[in-house]
């Protein structure tokens, strides 16, 4: 149901108006892209999903384009015909060697990059299962009082946000904050600051990284842009000239 309207800044006109959702799941796949870049291991090449949804596609997409040799990636969903269809679907379209199994603990214990897209008020992954040297890509929770992991990730694991305030009020991270298991003591960097080079990403082979990504609004407005730039040029979309009296 989303929908962007691209406004010129110059002068205030509606430029385009879009389909915002798959535009939201390009450029939340791209961010987590841009994270795994800084703060996972250059050698990592086992991929953890958890969940099997369209933003789980994207994130695949972006993660395909900024690690290396990538060998295996298992992906687990609540619902065994979508994990399958993801694997299936995702392994040809990447060619990549995709893998639909039964549990979430199959999904992530010993994977280097574990990828969690579930909108749940329970958590899932324990942090048991979390080997030192993983990258934590936590995308799903996006309101107060979801999460997907358990209290035992957090004091072991350097976080990094896109948005302070957001994540924290709707991130993987309210839940421990409003537990006071974490403050914004322990958020080590927004990823533009990494990106910046204002604060270093990972900085040992041993650390747990992760990055809560809630998306942020300044993503979607530049998405949209290079859509509508790249639709011009190949004369795509329909041109409406409207006179009001």
């Amino acid at each position: 149901m989303a929908t962007i309207l691209l406004i010129d800044t110059s002068n205030g006109i509606l430029k385009s108006v879009m389909g915002g959702t798959w535009i939201t799941a390009m450029r939340t796949g791209a961010a987590s892209a841009v994270a795994t870049k800084y703060l996972a291991r250059k050698d990592s090449k086992v991929i953890g999903m958890v969940g099997a949804g369209a933003q789980a596609r994207t994130q695949l997409m972006g993660l395909k384009e900024v690690l290396g040799e990538i060998d295996e990636v298992r992906v687990t969903d609540l619902r065994k015909d979508t994990s399958k269809n993801f694997s299936e679907v995702m392994g040809k379209m990447l060619d990549l060697k995709v893998k639909a199994v039964e549990s979430v603990k199959d999904a992530v214990v010993g994977a280097d990059v574990v990828v969690a897209t579930v909108p749940t008020r329970e958590p899932v992954i324990k942090g048991s299962w979390i080997a030192d040297g993983t990258h934590l890509l936590a995308v799903g929770a996006d309101a107060p009082g979801k999460e997907e992991f358990y209290p035992d990730i957090w004091s072991r694991t350097k976080i990094v946000v896109d948005d302070w305030k957001q994540a924290s009020h709707s991130g993987d991270i309210n839940v421990p904050i409003t537990q006071g298991l974490i403050s914004r003591r322990n958020i080590w960097a927004e990823l533009g600051e990494i990106v910046a080079g204002k604060k270093e990403g990972r900085t040992s082979e041993k650390e747990v990284t992760m990055f809560d990504s809630t998306g942020i609004a300044v993503e979607d407005a530049v998405t949209a842009d290079l859509v509508y730039r790249e639709a011009v040029a190949r004369g795509m979309g329909l041109e409406l000239d409207i006179w009001l009296p």
